[in-house]
Order: C-alpha cells, then sequence, then structure tokens
C-alpha cells in the first residue's frame, strides 16, 4: 500500500481545513517555519515520520490514517508477517514498516526501521527531532549512533535504549553498514 507525498498533502491541508486549524499553528505544532509548513501542504517537501505523528497528533488521528486515508479498525489483535507491514519511506533513505496499522486506539506505534549508512553524515551533527511521549528502540543488525540531546551513544546488534522522546534525539548508522532496528513509539495518550 504505496502512497504518495501528493496524497499525505491533502489530507494534511483538508484536515487542517475542516478543523479550523490556522497554518500558523500547525508550522507551530509541527517545529517548521510557516513557509516550509506550506511546502509541505502543496506536497513539495517529503515528510518525517515526527512531522507527520505531530499533524495526526494534532487533528486527533492514528498516524496510519493520516498516511494511508484508511482509519485503523481491529481491535482484538492482527498478525504482520515477516516482510509485510505498511512501509513508509521518509527522511533521507529511513524505511520504516508499521508492525501493527490497523489495530485502533494503539497506545504504541511499533516499526521496523532501516536506517541507511551514510560515510558523510559520519562527523557532521545529527539531525534532532522531538516528539510527545516515549520511545524504546532494539537494535536487530549493524549499528546505530545515537545523540540524545547531546549525550552520544553507540548501539550494536542486540542492545536497546529507552528514552523520553520530548527531548531532542536523533540517529544514524555507523559502523559501515545499514543498521535496522525495532522503534517503538509509545504516545502520550492524549493525541487520540
Amino acid at each position: 500500500m504505496e502512497t504518495t507525498i501528493k496524497e499525505i498533502a491533502e489530507r494534511i491541508r483538508g484536515l487542517r481545513e475542516i478543523l479550523g486549524i490556522s497554518e500558523e499553528e500547525m508550522a507551530k505544532v509541527t517545529g517548521v517555519t510557516l513557509e516550509e509548513y506550506r511546502a509541505s501542504e502543496r506536497g513539495e517537501n517529503d515528510f518525517s515520520f515526527t512531522f507527520m505523528l505531530k499533524c495526526a497528533q494534532r487533528f486527533g488521528i492514528d498516524i496510519v490514517e493520516l498516511m494511508t486515508g484508511e482509519n485503523p479498525h481491529l481491535s482484538f489483535y492482527t498478525i504482520t508477517r515477516r516482510g509485510n507491514g505498511l512501509p513508509i519511506q521518509r527522511r533521507k533513505g529511513f524505511e520504516y514498516c508499521h508492525l501493527a496499522p490497523f489495530i485502533k486506539n494503539k497506545l504504541a506505534e511499533p516499526f521496523i526501521v532501516t536506517a541507511p549508512y551514510s560515510e558523510e553524515e559520519q562527523n557532521k551533527p545529527i539531525k534532532y527531532s522531538t516528539h510527545a511521549g516515549q520511545e524504546f528502540d532494539y537494535v536487530l543488525e549493524g549499528s546505530l549512533k545515537c545523540d540524545l540531546d547531546g549525550h552520544i551513544e553507540i548501539l550494536n546488534a542486540g542492545d536497546s535504549i529507552y528514552y523520553d522522546s520530548g527531548h531532542r534525539h536523533g540517529m544514524i548508522a555507523t559502523g559501515g553498514k545499514d543498521c535496522v532496528f525495532l522503534a517503538i513509539v509509545i504516545t502520550d495518550g492524549k493525541s487520540k
């Protein structure tokens, strides 16, 4: 189920207009400039996971509904078989695969994330993001360099980290190859 940037942008604009929320408020909520927000609504920018999560939280909907236009409808359980899930390709080649997209009223958003290795990123500052709630990341393959508000940690296969995602955080693959990790984003319970 592949969605385009334009489709997501249309949903964001439509929901914002229906809910009577200003572009200025959404720019502030998502942590971008007004012009960057407007460009995103026009479908001119790709969306980071954090940008989409903050939009969904402000609109009071599930992030899957924002991404796909389909409202999660399962209430008991769901199974996601190996290699399946709802793919999301966002943030400079990072690939997210949502493992429980159609369960409604989720308390957490589980993903398998593939972070591409980039030699040029190794000595640059890591781009930060923030979002309400907490996050748990467990490295399955490769190594992950995490910057938690200036605290640098290197995680290898089998290592995990749990943190307050309201603090600035960012990560890149390190060690010469891509990193695959399980990310569980735990919402603050106020967004849905």
